[in-house]
Formats: structure tokens, C-alpha cells, sequence
């Protein structure tokens, strides 16, 4: 388009074909040259914004077959609210700014109004649901999501919210991308344009107008990163968080124009995600509560299903940072205590939380429900299906979070509950294994009574930046465990050296930790059973701790003995009799408490470090 045609500091205003007449002499060619030109960003107004200087032109043109489907599906939805007198109709209206920088097309740029339907932190009762990056590898899992999407709409009468993860390998392949660029000078980002391209073309979306934009910076910040060599971490942040953005376009796209859905795909920094500036590991602020309230009273009706990407946020500064381990879990609990949803559905590729790990235990059972705190202690030690931190939100805010898998939609999965709410009449709820872990033994070289020996030996491990798993403790000695990736050689040389004068320090390396996830009111029967079966196996227990949180017995073996152990203690707790799982009994209880009393006396004459909680 001819610069004479419109005013430098103001954007230019294209309709789509049949909204208006066609009243100046612009040619569809001139059109179309101008939308290849610069991108195109569609926002939905109430009525056309006249132009207050140059000639008045409306451009009927020609447009992407994307734009085209989006603005025909726009114009239906308007006509059935007018029918419904739901609301007034839209206009739809493609702006494209001057400054010709690439924007995607994103629920963002939508803007409509939308009516809060419950008082703040009730805002919609719907339910949240995360897919992970395996649920969406590929264009046939992708329709497998929908399908369980619209499921889901079936079962609720309502529209989800989803989060997403990159697909696949995407966020590996992006770090290797940034990895090539800074190392050796290579600009390429092709395993990750192949994928997003086979997935569009497999799903008969509009890969030019869907991903290229994305993929234009993707580019830009690769060839920043060769000629600065410079890759810091928050410049890592914002090259991972192009796997989410990506993720979530092609979705979305797929389920308007394939399945006929009404979604918009957003980006979690724009619905009002913000975080500390700790990047590739960033904390949550509490202002994004009401932040993520705010933007779907504003901006997202119940008429519209979001698509949110997962993992990432933004600081204060306005830069992309990602929220480290369990960050897309994290996104989809954050969502649901803000907006008070009903639940929040983890879509992950097993069946739940298993009773422990079926590589380990091939009769391994999922667990039908269990409290924030047993899975927090589970994650803790060993489980990898949901990380601490991303319960924190859904326990402070009482969301139920149930895990499903996305391959066997059919399996009911595992729902997290409160205690209150939990079934507490199991003795034990699951076992998990932590292997390669360290044991350290600790003795007092003090008079006994000496005090400021434990705040000596924990400010040794703060200054080593050593997380401690599980400790044991008497008069003079101390034991605990350590990850042993954390602590080498030259860590325990150190730590042997600064504690010398005041303790005598020894390292036992291969060790596994096995965390028996309990009944409290059972502790004595749980004890019971377990030490006598790993006695029936000749298992040398070195350690036993009970947590504070008093869910948690955990038992120190060696390396090699603790698969054996596992099974042993899952064949006795989860596949004897039902009346030795569940007895209650007076005369059942007294014998369970005698054996345990026995268990760690002979415990403690083995030279067992045995600690209690209070």
C-alpha cells in the first residue's frame, strides 16, 4: 500500500471481505501485498474506527485462508448472540500496526466483554486441565487432548481451562539450539520448525500464519546469541519459553477450526502471571492471583475456551522467566486457586500415583485419593509425578488436583485432597525409593550437654548449599543422608576438615532411602510389619527416621537391597489379606505396638539410628 494512503503515525485499519462495501479504489493485490508485508493482529471491536486524517478507505481484500476462517467463525458467533440477545454483536476489525513488528495471533489481542459469573476467587467454576509434553508430541495426540477436551465439555456442560506444555522434545531441542549458536556459531532451528511445521500440516492448519512469526524471533534471538555469545540465564528463559507458545497456537488453532470449539490461545504472562526475577527457577507473586481474576472478568467469557501456556511468567521488568521444575503443574494449580475452579486435572502417561514405582513393582496399583501432604512426601522422595511446589496453591486454596493419564483416559486417576477430606483407613498409602544417596555419621567430640553442636554442623552444610533428606539424632551423634550428586570428593574433604574440631565425620556412599508413606494412628503397626519383613529378607536397616509431618517412615538400606526391600514391603502392605491390611482390633493394635517396641530395641542394640518424631 502506497505510504499516501494513510497517515505515518497512525495504523492502518483492513476489513475483511463482506463487512462493508468497497468504496475506494484500492486493488485486492495492493491488499494482499500489504498483509505479506507486515503481520497482521485481529482484534475484535464494537464498530470500525474511522480514520480522522488521509483519504477514507475500508480495503476489501484478500486475506490468509487462516484470518478468513477466524473472521467467518467471528461473524457466526456474533449473528447466534444477536439471535440470543446474549450480547451485542462484534465487528470484526484486522488492525495492523505500522511499527511492522511480528506479533502472533493470540487470545491476547482479543478483546470482548465478559461478565464474572461468582465473587472474587469463585470467578468461574470450571475445571483445569494440564497435558504434558508427551500428552501433545505430536498432531495424533494432539486430537487425542481435543477429544478428551471435548469429553470434558460433555461431562461439565462448561468450557475447560488447559494448559499446555512444549510438544515433545521441544524445550530440549531449543536448549541445544542455543547451546549450537553460543558454542559454535550455528544458527539453526530446524528440528524445532520441522515439528511445529509437520504438526500444523498434519492438522490442516495454516502454518505460515499460525508459527512463522514465532519462529522469526526464535531465529532472531539465535543469531543474537551467536554474534554477542552470550547466553545468560534469563536470555535461556525466554529462548525455552518459545516450546509453550508454540504449543498452545497449534492447539488452539486446531480445536476452532477442526473441532469447532471457541478457543483462544494465551500466553500465561499476559493473563497476569508474575514471578521474582530468580530466572530458570522463578518464585510466583501474589499479586498474580488477582492479576489472572482480573484479566478473565476483562477478557475471557464463559463462552470461550482458554488455551494457556504452561512453565513460563514474567517479572516486574517485563522479562520472560520459567518456573523450574513442575513449572506447567505449577501454571494449572496457580490458575485453579485463582479462579476458584472446581478441580485441576494433571493429564500425565500413568495411571495416577501408583502405589510405588511399576518399573520397580510390575503389581504396583494406582491410589484412588490421598492428602496434599502424603503426595508432598512422596514427590519429596522419589515420585516424580507432581512436584511440591506445584500442590502449594491447591492446598492453600482446598482445589482438588486429580492426576490422569492421557494414554488410558478410561483409569479414574488419583485426586489430592485435604486430610480432612482424605480416606485415612489404610495403614499405609504408598512406598517410594530415593537410590544414590549418601549416609553421613556424625560424632560429638564435646562434653556431653555441650550446646551449639547441631547449629555448627547445619551452618556446614549452609555454606556447602547441601539440602539435608533425613536425619536421625542422639545426645552425641548425629546421621544423615545426602544426595550424592550434591556431595563429591572434594565436598566431603572440606566438610570433614571444617567439623574435625568438633565432631568426627564419616561418608558411606550407596545408600537408598525408602519412604513408607503412612497412617499416623498406625505408626506402631506400620513399623511393626515392615521390620519384620525386611528381617524375613535379611535386609540390614541403618536408619530409620519418622518425619515431623508424621506421614513418613523412612528406612536407610544399601544400594543394591532396595528393590528387594520394596517389594517385600509392598507385597506385605498392598496384596496380603484385608484383614491383615486393615485389622483394627484391640488385641491386634497391642501385639503390633509390642513388635515394634521389640523391633527397635533389637534396632538399637544393632547400632541402628532410629529417630522419632516428638
Amino acid at each position: 500500500m502506497h505510504s499516501a494512503l494513510r497517515p505515518a503515525a497512525q495504523p492502518c485499519f483492513i476489513l475483511a471481505p463482506g463487512l462493508t462495501s468497497n468504496r475506494n479504489g484500492l486493488t485486492r493485490a495492493s491488499c494482499a501485498h500489504e498483509l505479506r508485508r507486515a503481520p497482521c493482529v485481529w482484534l475484535a471491536r464494537r464498530r470500525f474506527p474511522r480514520q480522522t486524517a488521509g483519504p477514507q478507505h475500508d480495503a476489501s481484500c484478500l486475506v490468509p485462508s487462516f484470518h478468513r476462517q477466524e473472521l467467518h467463525r467471528q461473524r457466526v458467533v456474533a449473528l447466534s448472540r444477536r439471535r440470543t440477545k446474549r450480547t451485542a454483536p462484534l465487528d470484526i476489525v484486522a488492525e495492523r500496526s505500522d511499527s511492522g513488528n511480528a506479533q502472533a495471533v493470540s487470545g491476547t489481542q482479543f478483546q470482548q466483554e465478559a461478565t464474572p459469573t461468582g465473587a472474587p476467587g469463585k470467578v468461574y467454576d470450571r475445571v483445569v486441565c494440564k497435558f504434558g509434553g508427551s500428552s501433545v508430541a505430536d498432531a495424533e495426540r494432539m486430537r487425542e487432548v481435543a477429544r478428551l477436551v471435548r469429553r470434558q465439555i460433555e461431562l461439565s456442560r462448561q468450557y475447560p481451562v488447559v494448559v499446555l506444555s512444549a510438544m515433545g522434545s521441544t524445550t530440549n531441542d531449543l536448549i541445544a539450539a542455543g547451546d549450537a549458536a553460543l558454542y559454535e556459531g550455528i544458527v539453526d532451528s530446524t528440528v524445532v520448525r520441522n515439528r511445529a511445521y509437520a504438526v500444523c500440516d498434519a492438522l490442516g492448519l495454516d502454518r505460515e500464519a499460525l508459527v512463522d512469526p514465532l519462529l522469526m524471533q526464535l531465529d532472531q534471538l539465535l543469531m543474537g546469541v551467536k554474534f554477542i555469545r552470550e547466553l545468560s540465564p534469563r536470555t535461556r528463559d525466554y529462548l525455552v519459553s518459545f516450546g509453550e507458545r508454540l504449543s498452545v497456537r497449534i492447539f488452539a488453532a486446531h480445536l476452532l477450526y477442526n473441532e469447532g470449539l471457541p478457543a483462544r490461545a494465551f500466553d500465561a504472562f499476559d493473563v497476569g502471571f508474575r514471578t521474582d526475577s530468580n530466572f530458570q527457577n522463578a518464585e510466583i507473586l501474589e499479586e498474580t492471583y488477582d492479576l489472572i481474576r482480573s484479566f478473565f472478568e476483562r477478557v475471557v467469557s464463559n463462552q470461550t475456551l482458554a488455551v494457556i501456556t504452561g512453565f513460563i511468567a514474567k517479572d516486574n521488568e517485563g522479562h520472560v522467566t520459567t518456573l523450574g521444575r513442575g513449572g506447567s503443574d505449577l501454571t494449572a494449580t496457580t490458575l485453579g486457586a485463582a479462579l476458584g475452579a472446581t478441580e485441576v486435572q494433571v493429564w500425565k502417561d500413568v495411571d495416577g500415583i501408583m502405589t510405588t514405582d511399576p518399573r520397580l513393582v510390575p503389581n504396583a496399583i494406582p491410589v484412588a485419593e490421598m492428602s496434599f501432604e502424603e503426595a508432598a512426601e512422596l514427590a519429596y522422595f522419589g515420585a516424580k509425578v507432581l512436584h511440591p511446589v506445584a500442590m502449594q496453591p491447591a492446598l492453600r486454596f482446598n482445589i482438588p488436583v486429580r492426576v490422569k493419564n492421557s494414554y488410558n483416559p478410561e483409569a479414574p486417576g488419583t485426586v489430592i485432597l485435604r486430610r480432612e477430606s482424605a480416606t485415612m483407613d489404610r495403614p499405609v498409602t504408598a512406598l517410594s525409593v530415593k537410590r544414590g544417596v549418601q549416609l553421613v555419621d556424625i560424632v560429638s567430640t564435646r562434653m556431653v550437654g555441650a550446646y551449639g553442636f547441631l547449629a555448627r554442623v547445619f551452618a556446614c552444610f549452609a555454606t556447602h548449599q547441601l539440602s539435608v533428606d533425613v536425619i536421625a539424632t542422639s545426645e552425641v551423634s548425629l546421621s544423615l543422608t545426602l544426595d550424592a550428586n550434591a556431595c563429591d570428593m572434594t565436598r566431603q574433604q572440606r566438610i570433614i576438615k571444617e567439623l574435625q574440631q568438633i565432631a568426627q565425620v564419616s561418608f558411606s556412599s550407596g545408600r537408598a532411602i525408602i519412604s513408607i508413606i503412612s497412617n499416623v494412628r498406625r505408626s506402631s503397626e506400620i513399623l511393626a510389619r515392615a521390620m519384620k519383613v525386611l528381617h524375613e529378607q535379611n535386609i540390614e536397616v541403618q536408619m530409620i527416621s519418622q518425619g515431623a509431618s508424621k506421614f513418613n517412615i523412612s528406612l536407610v538400606v544399601h544400594n543394591d537391597e532396595a528393590i528387594t526391600a520394596v517389594r517385600a514391603l509392598h507385597d506385605e502392605f498392598f496384596h496380603c489379606s484385608p484383614s491383615a491390611s486393615n485389622g483394627t482390633s484391640t488385641s491386634a493394635t497391642a501385639a503390633a505396638a509390642a513388635a515394634a517396641a521389640a523391633a527397635a530395641a533389637a534396632a538399637n542394640a544393632d547400632g541402628v539410628r532410629v529417630a522419632g518424631a516428638a
